[in-house]
């Protein structure tokens, strides 16, 4: 692409489905304010929403090119293999490619990107397949797909302070913005003012309580305090086991110092270095 052009993204916010037809729209892999940091740490200089209104989604494919190209006026447009827009979704590559013929627009089409999973396959990467895959619990060959590991990010708040009851606290987030993956514990890893931290995720109910809420908790090891009105973000890292019924407590504080153990051991941190911003 040209030497010094400004890096621009054109995406729906939300999804269009969510007017289209509200019972099939899919989880969101990434809530809006973390798409735009990513986006940000990538160099996209420009975030375009386009709201799913009627006026947005009765454009048929020329009129919306005729948008692109007069108003928005790119000099190189990305976009992948399977890529449709306009009414009825009549847009397509191969179309767009005959407009920009001429236009002095280059579009750039990109082989569709393939990922070894670690069961050995090889497989084509996409959001139909990374929520496959965090529906399993296979948040390792989520971050394989990604480049990074899924994050789940939300504000704290109340549970039942379950765990501060039995010895080990537990922060509790309202991730209901994405999706959840996979009832079971995890390890993780969270960042706080500035320092990373392993942390035990539970995500699930709690049968051992009897409780049937679902719930996203995480015990931080190595830290200590209030972070209630904070907001987290926690990077999944691997799978530890299934959620299950304990018949006593004391069993299953035993199984929770495993998991914390675990965690330790596969989180990849050193509680005494201290993350430099970049």
């Amino acid at each position: 692409m040209t030497s010094g052009a400004q890096l621009a993204v054109v995406t729906f916010e939300p999804h269009p489905l969510t007017v289209l037809r509200p019972k099939q729209v899919p989880p969101r892999l990434t809530p809006p304010q973390l798409k735009r940091q990513l986006l940000e740490a990538q160099g996209v200089y420009d975030l375009i929403e386009l709201a799913p209104e009627p006026a947005v989604l009765g454009l048929t494919a020329e009129q919306f090119w005729h948008i692109l190209r007069d108003e928005a006026r790119p000099s190189h447009l990305v976009e992948g293999t399977e890529f449709t827009f306009g009414k009825d979704r009549q847009g397509t590559t191969d179309r767009l490619r005959q407009w920009c013929v001429g236009s002095g627009i280059q579009l750039h089409v990109p082989a569709p990107v393939e990922a070894p999973l670690q069961d050995c396959h090889v497989v084509p990467v996409s959001s139909t397949l990374l929520r496959w895959l965090l529906s399993n619990g296979r948040v390792r060959d989520a971050a394989i797909c990604m480049g990074r590991p899924y994050l789940i990010i939300g504000p704290v708040i109340r549970g039942h302070q379950r765990g501060r009851e039995i010895g080990f606290p537990t922060v509790n987030l309202d991730c209901s913005q994405q999706l959840i993956p996979a009832d079971g514990v995890y390890v993780a890893r969270c960042q706080i003012d500035g320092r990373e931290h392993a942390a035990a995720l539970s995500i699930g109910t709690l049968p051992t309580f009897g409780d049937s809420q679902r719930q996203v908790e995480a015990y931080l090891l190595d830290f200590d305090g209030d972070l209630y009105g904070h907001t987290l973000q926690i990077e999944m890292i691997d799978w530890i086991r299934e959620q299950q019924k304990f018949e006593t407590i004391d069993r299953l504080i035993r199984q929770i110092q495993a998991d914390v153990e675990q965690t330790r051991q596969r989180a990849g941190i050193d509680p005494s270095r201290p993350i430099v911003a970049a």
